[in-house]
């Protein structure tokens, strides 16, 4: 895709959402499930979709949570439910429809103190401690977001007992359940008014009680003998409340740079396609703290359901895939009490770096498919030490080695890079310059391609021998995957290696575009060919397939 002429640049009012207009078309659209688009679909993270576009919709929203209550009562949970969401604007009315649905099943929901917004980590980091307290009654939670997406957009995932996101099996039955629940006009649903639904929810204080143990997992006393400057974009999103608590409880010189916090998020500029999108691995998204980045020696930015991280220093935005590279070099080698047989996981489109760091710590490697969920239970098991994705997501172990988070987890890897900085000297693009000088310099690149429904459909059920072509960039083809070698799970799309390079192909879960992630070891014009290739090789598929 060709950059937009106003990328970077400060949002239009032209370019808004009409948020009364969204917000009507929430409670009034009701959706049709008999057509593909407008039924509930759980992707990598969840059912994402537009109120406008009859994709998420209260409909959605009140037949998803029975769904949830009705597998949560099967899986024999009964502790309380933690409740989440960010700062999208369909996101606050989803918040009430599924308290109402929540807690006319009898479920103890918990919810911020003051109806303030709580962060995905926050929640799973909530969930985890809980079941260690109280195994007789596990709970699980839900937060209401679609991650990054344009404001217009409305998102909800469920993480089980397991704090992480739920298994490709319990999406299943709960999207499954939710649709049924829809086709049959909401017979079955329990709800009740929100003022009684209020009511009956919990208060808890997720900000302390998460805040209160980050020096488990960060060495916050470093940072602050070190005097790091650090500098906070929170790009309007559900943190915002958490980083004032963080430098008054542990000393820190944390100054947040954007305070603004309203659902159409006006104060960000436009992303590469001109789109708003807070995505903190995008420079153009970053663009307002890129302009500050010499006011702090180490600036940060996430997403509105922060479990995201953007890493800024003097020489500007680090490349997610160069940062998860220095984390786990560096956690390796900085965390004593960490097991000598915790793995490093890795999605099968981050970069060959991170093989290269792995094998240097001679540390065993996993690799899987997009998709938080895959790494859950090996984290639960202290049997992964840093868990990462090339979209700028990660967690990590407690420094006792025991688990923190099992989903992505913003504030970490965000302290991290000051904590990296207190204790080596090294900025992160200074000490991933300092892996190069001894692992090399692959090249890597993400884009985005358009794509239909159907081509999205054929490109996540392809089989490897799809792909004709027995050459790749001018290298004979090695490995056609359509699963990936860590587990054996189905990828959702296909992997195609050679020796000099490489590149995936996978349709984006919740926007109409196919992404193509390649990396080359012959430098920027070998891997400008990788993409042109791989663009043609999956068109190819998509003329065959007739759509």
């Amino acid at each position: 895709m060709s950059r937009h002429p106003r990328a970077g640049m400060r949002a239009s009012s032209a370019e808004l959402i009409n948020i009364p207009r969204l917000m009507a078309a929430y409670y009034q659209l009701q959706p049709d499930v008999s057509i593909p688009e407008q039924k509930v679909a759980f992707g990598t993270s969840g059912h994402r979709g537009c109120a406008l576009d009859f994709s998420f919709n209260e409909t959605h929203i009140h037949a998803i949570c029975q769904a949830i209550a009705e597998y949560r009562q099967a899986q024999g949970l009964t502790g309380p439910l933690y409740l989440g969401m960010d700062t999208h604007a369909l996101s606050e009315a989803a918040w009430g429809s599924a308290l109402e649905v929540l807690t006319a099943n009898g479920i103890e929901v918990r919810i911020q103190s003051d109806r303030g917004y709580t962060p995905t980590p926050v929640v799973s980091h909530a969930i985890l401690n809980h079941n260690r307290a109280h195994p007789e009654a596990q709970a699980d939670g839900i937060v209401i977001t679609p991650s990054h997406n344009p404001p217009r957009d409305g998102g909800i995932k469920y993480n089980g007992a397991d704090g992480g996101p739920a298994s490709s099996t319990a999406t299943g039955w709960i999207q499954d359940r939710a649709n049924q629940l829809i086709a049959q006009e909401g017979e079955g649903i329990c709800r009740q008014p929100l003022s009684l639904a209020l009511a009956q929810a919990v208060p808890f204080d997720y900000i302390d009680h998460y805040v209160a143990e980050l020096d488990q997992v960060v060495d916050m006393a470093a940072i602050r003998d070190a005097g790091i400057r650090i500098g906070i974009d929170p790009l309007g999103g559900a943190g915002l409340a958490y980083w004032p608590h963080i430098a008054e409880r542990y000393g820190l010189d944390i100054t947040v740079v954007n305070p603004s916090q309203e659902p159409t998020f006006s104060f960000m500029t436009l992303d590469h396609d001109g789109k708003i999108r807070m995505d903190c691995s995008s420079p153009d998204c970053m663009a307002n703290l890129l302009a500050l980045k010499d006011d702090f020696d180490i600036a940060c930015g996430n997403d509105p359901d922060y479990d995201r991280h953007g890493i800024v220093d003097g020489e500007g935005l680090m490349n997610p895939n160069h940062y998860l590279a220095v984390s786990i070099h560096y956690l390796f080698t900085h965390r004593p009490e960490w097991s000598k047989a915790l793995a490093v996981g890795k999605t099968l489109v981050s970069s060959s770096m991170i093989d290269r760091v792995a094998a240097r710590l001679d540390r065993k490697l996993m690799e899987v498919p997009v998709g938080f969920k895959w790494y859950v239970s090996d984290l639960l098991a202290g049997q992964l030490g840093f868990v990462g994705e090339e979209s700028a997501g990660a967690s990590f172990l407690r420094m006792n080695g025991q688990v923190w988070s099992t989903d992505k987890d913003g504030f970490i890897p965000s302290l991290l890079a000051a904590e990296i900085l207190a204790v080596t000297g090294l900025t992160p693009h200074q000490y991933y310059a300092m892996l190069v000088e001894q692992l090399g310099d692959p090249v890597y690149r993400r884009v985005d391609a358009p794509a239909t429904f159907a081509q999205k459909q054929v490109l996540a059920k392809l089989e490897a021998d799809a792909i004709e072509a027995d050459t790749l960039a001018g290298d004979p083809i090695i490995a056609r995957l359509t699963r990936a070698p860590g587990n054996g799970a189905d990828i959702g799309g296909l992997k195609v290696v050679t020796e000099q390079g490489w590149f995936a192909a996978r349709p984006s879960g919740t926007e109409q575009v196919y992404k193509i992630y390649a990396e080359s070891f012959r430098g920027a014009a070998h891997l400008e060919r990788l993409i042109e290739e791989a663009q043609a090789l999956v068109s190819a598929t998509f003329a065959r397939a007739g759509v």
